[in-house]
């Protein structure tokens, strides 16, 4: 009976192994090595009384919690190079006794705060070669007391959870190299008693905060636990702020300054350090003076130089510190903008540039004209105008009939961009220290002020937008009666207009095609013209040539029948005929009229005469001085 029972034990054994898995029962722990299996999930059958589990070089693209269920003795979990993007929420939930869990060269992106609950006796985590971009500030709560190495090499990391790192008082082994991190914070690693390797090796950082971490290094024998520090690959600045590192002394490391340019491509440790200098803030340029009416946005400007850059701060006219609030914001640059002003806000403000080297100040000067919202009243037991009044205050005060005994206001001569607002003088025993204008439009809701002197009872609006609906009301500013009192206003009118529609752009292009058609046309009967004259001038000058051809025929006599020849008559002599005038149309002078037709009409009568007269003496000397046959070769 005891070969058949072994069998049974031996296939109930195998059935609990996946198929594509080896399984190893060594001593008491059963190993699930399922490596380079192809597999595109985790095995559904895996025996949950596995203690190591080798999914490496698969396929696995996600995890959740039914994976690792109930398998509570699972020590060693290795899911190297998968192309896993997503860990659930708790899908190591019941992993309590997990010691190692590798999670590198995957392709996570980020890990939130229930990623890697559960693990609480985790001591090694491996997350190097991923994609990593945001790590949870909780991510890690579950094991910060046991954790021993963390390696988060090789992502994309610019922030890591500084808190929960400072948190791990057994972390012997912390590797942050090839990432994006360009700033520490002091005192993230102050708590680390237990660090033994720090890997902050191609990052960003151009500067390290004094840590008491990194003296470990310095002495090797009086420490218990010698710091490894490496932070090769950043682009230091190597000025005063890192001088308490090069005083830790320590040759046989590679780091090198990248700036200033002084110091570039130069070994960190062999420079000297006198020559980690900084440069004391020098504020470059600042607002002077800056008046702003009440309710409106007042924004301070200051910009200061310095190595390194300057920290930035404000002081009001209370002597007390600017911060950020509901109204006012105070910018790393330098920017301080108040968002209402008010008149508790005008005064003196001081800009203070700090930096390790010094500081550096500059005094700024804010007046806010006082437009109160409450103020005296009219001599008729009047109605104080508030300073601001809103596209809604025309409706208000035609709705208590504050419109009816005012002057009224009027919007003429309405453009696209442009409208001329007039009123009337108003009530002469009111005196009146200047008008406002407020006005916004159906296009942007932002209150719009103009200051008008009280001589003035015009104003032309510009730059208005072209098609939309306005509403505008004018106030009148009255001065105080007594030095404690406030500005009184006085609401004159209100008016709605709204602007012409933008000229179409096809009228413009209209106008264009039709003067340029019109250019075209008059230029093509210009050429044509110009080339029928020159025509003409060709045809004339080449028939008055002709013209001038002289035919010196000699004499001519009939035929006889043998009988003989009278004796011919002398003919006179012949003048040439009279060389035709021309008449030059061109205002050009003489020479103007000898021109390429006329010189070609010349050519040709010289051409003529000379072989006219060397056929007829020919014909002399061959036929005894008879010409009657040289007529008829004569052309």
């Amino acid at each position: 009976m005891a070969p058949p029972l072994l069998l049974l034990l031996l296939a109930s054994g195998a059935a609990a192994c996946p198929l594509p898995c080896v399984c190893q029962n060594l001593s008491e722990s059963l190993s699930t090595l399922c490596a380079h299996r192809g597999l595109l999930f985790v095995p559904p059958n895996v025996d949950r009384r596995t203690v190591e589990l080798r999914l490496a070089d698969n396929f696995i693209q996600a995890l959740g919690p039914p994976d690792f269920r109930n398998m509570s003795g699972l020590v060693d979990l290795t899911l190297s190079r998968n192309a896993i993007t997503r860990i659930g929420a708790r899908a190591f939930g019941d992993l309590e006794s997990l010691r190692s869990l590798h999670l590198d060269g995957n392709r996570l992106v980020e890990l939130g705060s229930g990623s890697l609950r559960g693990p609480i006796n985790l001591q090694h985590l491996i997350l190097s070669g991923n994609q990593l971009s945001r790590i949870a500030p909780g991510a890690f709560d579950d094991f910060l007391e046991s954790l021993e190495d963390l390696d988060l090499s090789y992502n994309n990391l610019r922030q890591v959870p500084w808190a929960g790192i400072g948190a791990m008082p057994v972390l012997h082994t912390l590797n942050l190299d090839h990432n994006l991190i360009d700033a520490l914070p002091p005192g993230a690693f102050a708590q680390l008693g237990q660090l033994s390797r720090l890997d902050l090796t191609s990052n960003r950082l151009a500067t390290l905060a004094p840590d008491p971490l990194f003296s470990r290094g310095r002495d090797a024998e009086a420490s218990p636990a010698p710091l490894v520090l490496s932070f090769s690959g950043n682009p230091l600045h190597c000025n005063c702020e890192l001088l308490w590192l090069r005083r830790l002394a320590r040759p046989d490391d590679l780091e090198t300054c990248a700036s200033p340019p002084g110091l570039a491509g130069r070994y960190f440790w062999a420079v000297p350090e006198g020559e980690f200098s900084c440069e004391p803030p020098l504020i470059a340029r600042h607002t002077q003076r800056l008046w702003v009416l009440e309710g409106q946005r007042a924004t301070l400007r200051c910009r200061a130089l310095g190595d390194p850059a300057p920290t930035m701060h404000w002081v009001g006219p209370d002597d007390r510190l600017v911060g950020n609030s509901s109204r006012a914001w105070a910018f790393p640059n330098g920017t301080l903008e108040i968002g209402v002003t008010g008149a508790g806000d005008a005064g003196g403000y001081t800009c203070i540039a700090t930096n390790p080297a010094g500081e550096a100040t500059a005094r700024v000067e804010l007046q806010v004209l006082a437009l109160p919202h409450g103020g005296n009243t009219s001599a008729e037991g009047g109605r104080p105008g508030p300073s601001d009044i809103a596209a809604s205050a025309r409706t208000a005060a035609e709705g208590e009939g504050i419109l009816e005994s005012e002057p009224a206001v009027q919007v003429t001569e309405v453009t696209a961009t442009s409208g001329l607002v007039s009123w009337g003088p108003g009530r002469p025993f009111d005196p009146v220290w200047m008008f406002q204008i407020q006005y916004n439009s159906s296009e942007d809701e932002t209150l719009i002020y103009r200051i008008v002197p009280a001589s003035s009872h015009h104003f032309l609006l510009k730059h208005l937008v072209p098609g939309a609906d306005y509403d505008l009301c004018l106030l009148a500013l009255s001065p105080a009666a007594g030095p404690s009192d406030l500005t009184a206003t006085r609401l004159l009118g209100c008016a709605h207009f709204s602007t012409l529609p933008a000229t179409p752009l096809c009228h413009a292009l209209q106008a264009h095609v039709l003067g340029g058609t019109l250019t075209v046309a008059v230029g093509g009967v210009l050429v044509a013209a110009l080339l029928v004259f020159t025509v003409a001038l060709l045809v004339r000058g080449r028939g008055a040539g002709n013209g001038r051809l002289p035919l010196k025929l000699s004499h001519v006599q009939s035929q006889t029948n043998g009988g003989p020849s009278p004796t011919p008559k002398p003919h006179p002599p012949r003048s040439p005929p009279p060389r035709p005038q021309r008449s030059c149309s061109l205002d050009l002078g003489d020479a103007g009229c000898y021109g390429y037709a006329r010189r070609l009409g010349g050519a040709w009568a010289r051409r003529s005469h000379s072989v006219h007269g060397g056929l007829l003496a020919a014909g002399c000397r061959g036929m005894g001085g008879s010409a009657e046959r040289l007529e008829e070769s004569v052309v």
